[in-house]
């Protein structure tokens, strides 16, 4: 048990990167006063947060209805880790974040940067979501599930954490400790992503034979 969440946590934790994100939170809420910062940094993991958990509870129902079974997502919600960690290997990922979240304020895309672009799709978008999907699969009902839901808002919390002391990681980090631990994280991201394509093979080899 002990073995599984660490390896959700740690899995979970690498697509989100609270981290990282912390340059893409100081853009989307540039110019804003501090009070208002405090509270998008309060209420984005909140939002996420809610989101991955509804997901982690219903999400593999709604497979089911849908008629797609778990190796499938597996295989393609491994696919999609592996997009996500080459973006970060290669430099993409903060980038593209900060430049999607300098977007929606300026064009004024939402009313609240909390839910768009920060809670989605930065914390809550299609590599978290693919990522809990493909864990509370493999968790089934009871204890485990429990445990993925804990791991999401453990998540969220750092994510929290980290918008809140933002600006003091992107001055501590600077440009090269945050590209240094993007691509550090992308290679572990890339390979879990790997090991779910793998599993879903697997299984797929072993129904059919």
């Amino acid at each position: 048990m002990l073995d599984f969440a660490l390896s959700a946590f740690v899995t979970l934790l690498l697509v989100v990167d609270p981290v990282g994100l912390a340059p893409a939170f100081l853009a989307a809420t540039s110019g804003m006063p501090d009070k208002v910062k405090r509270t998008v940094a309060l209420r984005a993991p909140l939002i996420a947060a809610s989101i991955l958990v509804v997901i982690a509870l219903v999400g593999n129902w709604l497979l089911r209805q849908l008629g797609i079974g778990i190796p499938a997502f597996q295989i393609a919600g491994g696919l999609l880790l592996f997009g996500v960690s080459y973006q970060m290997i290669f430099g993409d990922r903060p980038h593209r974040e900060a430049r999607e979240a300098d977007k929606a304020t300026s064009e004024h895309h939402a009313a609240d940067v909390a839910v768009f672009p920060l809670a989605i799709p930065m914390m809550a978008g299609p590599g978290a979501i693919a990522t809990t999907l493909l864990l509370s699969g493999d968790a089934g009902y009871g204890p485990r599930l429990a445990i993925i839901s804990a791991i999401v808002l453990a998540v969220c919390l750092l994510c929290m954490l980290c918008f809140v002391s933002a600006g003091l990681i992107a001055r501590t980090l600077g440009r090269t400790g945050n590209a240094v631990l993007s691509r550090v994280l992308g290679m572990l991201l890339a390979a879990y992503s790997v090991q779910f394509v793998i599993n879903g093979v697997a299984a797929v080899r072993a129904s059919l034979s």
